[in-house]
């Protein structure tokens, strides 16, 4: 009970302008009216135990969203999930899903900056309203400049960094790339997503076996070097087939179907021509990975040479 009252009013601000001057049951209420739109009051109910069934489906509600089209929508999210992360971390049963959950806090924020920014569609009479429109590519591009331009490396880059750019070297795409694993765990090779990603580079088990990784009994998404080389590998391909390293990341976040769909779908040949489209993740994802590319790298996303201009890596 302890921590089901103290998450209500941490979330307590995100139901009314006004939180000072409501009574301490119109907190609850509110806590349970969010959770039963948004959550589902049997996941709130079980934060307090935490252990990973409930984690999954906690998180697995949260990636829901995460793949609607609209980035703004994920901006109610912003406060329970900051107010269940340290929830999630301190179970052993749920740290992994912390891992997961702790860098695509990021996504939450920059949705909430541009709740701020983007003013909403006039409602006309009789019409329901409508969504708050996707920003610009252009513009999230430049929003993810801002909120890494600071940011220190992850901790266990300093080591993953210099022991993996071989490993994509050798697969022959830009070393640079690496820096895919902090956007996606990190660099916490615990890191699992309620939808069944793992390690390093959040590898789902079927991609993990398409590129001959092993999943029992132990776990090859979670070796860093074994990952690093499905992950190059699988980018590789990405690149091969769509010829850009936007839309690359864009398959590899959200799947190399739903990109050529859209592609198909809007007579489109460029990432920006179809970057308001994807799902609300994605868009996120991909200014996020050029933003940490510049910051760590000093390079362009769009200037990174293509595959097959690296040689091999000496053993």
């Amino acid at each position: 009970m302890k921590t089901r009252f103290a998450l209500a009013l941490i979330l307590a601000p995100s139901f009314c302008g006004r939180a000072q001057e409501v009574t301490l049951p119109e907190i609850i209420e509110g806590a349970k009216v969010w959770a039963q739109e948004n959550l589902d009051t049997k996941v709130l109910n079980a934060l307090p135990d935490a252990d990973e069934p409930n984690a999954q489906q906690l998180l697995r509600d949260l990636q829901q969203r995460f793949q609607g089209e609209y980035i703004i929508d994920l901006a109610a999210f912003r406060q329970p999930a900051e107010a269940i992360l340290p929830l999630l971390e301190a179970h052993p049963e749920s740290q992994a899903y912390a891992a997961w959950l702790k860098p695509r806090l990021d996504y939450l924020q920059v949705a909430d900056e541009f709740r701020l920014l983007v003013p909403p569609p006039k409602t006309e009479p009789g019409q329901p309203p409508q969504p708050v429109p996707n920003p610009p590519p252009q513009k999230e591009r430049e929003i993810w400049i801002k909120k890494v331009a600071d940011r220190p490396w992850p901790p266990a880059a300093k080591e993953l960094v210099p022991q993996l750019k071989p490993v994509f070297i050798a697969q022959k795409i830009p070393p640079e790339l690496i820096w895919l694993a902090e956007v996606e765990s990190s660099f916490d090779a615990r890191a699992r997503s309620p939808a069944g990603a793992a390690g390093l580079f959040q590898l789902m088990p079927e991609t993990a076996k398409r590129f001959e990784l092993s999943l029992w009994p132990h776990d090859q998404r979670l070796q860093p070097e074994p990952s690093a080389r499905a992950a190059a590998h699988y980018l590789k391909l990405l690149h091969d087939r769509f010829g850009d390293w936007r839309l690359a990341l864009a398959a590899y976040n959200c799947g190399e179907g739903t990109v050529q769909k859209l592609l198909a779908r809007h007579k489109a040949e460029t990432y920006d021509d179809i970057a308001g489209h994807l799902p609300a993740e994605t868009q996120l994802y991909v200014p996020k990975v050029e933003a940490v590319l510049l910051r760590r790298e000093g390079v362009e996303l769009a200037k990174l040479e293509s595959p097959g201009r690296h040689g091999s890596a000496t053993p």
